[in-house]
């Protein structure tokens, strides 16, 4: 109880001190701006590139979005171990924990973002191009005529126009595919560049009938892959509905065996400890099937 009661009383002593300090703002809003800040300087760039492109799309959580995930995390995680061990101070230990665990999720779900934002411009990089050439008969012109239409965005435009600066300055195609090639390791667009190279450098008397064929292959590819999207984000949602009711079975348990016993039985070191061990699995659980739903969004 001393204790309980030295921890109140320092996060009002730090409510206090922050609000003093900063009065020209809300309390709320000076938190989440310093916490931005710290993110920023120590984020990867990688990242930071990524979520940026997030926020351009407009798909970036708002402040009180993230307010309302920290809330619910904590909640949810205090609520949960409390059931696990009736113990306070361990609730605000596992209440911690899991809102420490939010920059990992949104790392993960910024990720899923961008790369469904990539596969997107994928697709209209290549359907554009075989249109493009259907007019034009050149590599290079229809790169031009894709670049000058406005329908690609920021980094697949200015990895286009690489592709024309290549072309120019070596005076073949070889450079410009092994670049996008190497930038985006899709086979829908080896497999185009490896037709028209072949139609550049050989000539073939069916490039017509190649370049629809692989068109109607593209068109197919994303179907399937919308169609995965969908049963993949109808899945995910089952999944944190299993995952949740895994951390309820101790309830089961408390039933069975009686709230009085299982309460005795927290005075056991291992039965203790086995109990952080089912929290922790349950977690690892949660946490792989998250990453698998987010990294490895189907695309190929």
């Amino acid at each position: 109880m001393t204790f309980m009661i030295f921890v109140a009383i320092t996060l009002i002593l730090v409510f206090v001190m922050v609000y003093r300090k900063n009065t020209g703002d809300s309390v709320y809003k000076y938190i989440i701006k310093n916490a931005t800040n710290l993110y920023d300087q120590y984020a990867p760039f990688s990242f930071k590139v990524v979520r940026d492109k997030v926020k351009d799309l407009g798909q970036e959580y708002t402040p009180r979005q993230y307010a309302l995930q920290i809330a619910l995390f904590a909640v949810g995680a205090s609520v949960i171990s409390y059931l696990y061990f009736y113990n306070l101070v361990i609730s605000i230990f596992y209440a911690v924990c899991a809102v420490m665990i939010i920059p990992y999720l949104t790392y993960l779900r910024c990720k899923r973002l961008y790369s469904e934002f990539i596969f997107e411009q994928i697709q209209v990089y290549t359907t554009n191009t075989i249109m493009e050439f259907a007019t034009t008969q050149s590599f290079v012109k229809a790169l031009e005529g894709v670049y000058e239409s406005g329908v690609l965005e920021e980094p697949v435009l200015s990895d286009v126009k690489m592709m024309i600066d290549l072309a120019y300055a070596n005076g073949t195609i070889n450079q410009s595919l092994e670049y996008m090639n190497s930038k985006y390791d899709f086979y829908i667009v080896k497999n185009m560049h490896q037709l028209f190279l072949q139609i550049t450098n050989e000539g073939s008397k069916d490039a017509g009938a190649s370049l629809e064929n692989m068109s109607l292959d593209i068109d197919m590819l994303v179907e399937n892959v919308y169609r995965d999207r969908i049963d993949r984000a109808t899945f995910h949602k089952k999944f944190l509905q299993f995952g949740i009711i895994l951390y309820l079975m101790v309830m089961l348990i408390q039933v069975l065996l009686g709230i009085e016993t299982y309460v005795a039985m927290l005075d056991t070191w291992w039965v203790v400890l086995l109990l952080h061990g089912i929290i922790l699995l349950n977690t690892y659980f949660l946490l792989s099937g998250e990453k698998y739903y987010n990294e490895d969004v189907g695309a190929e």
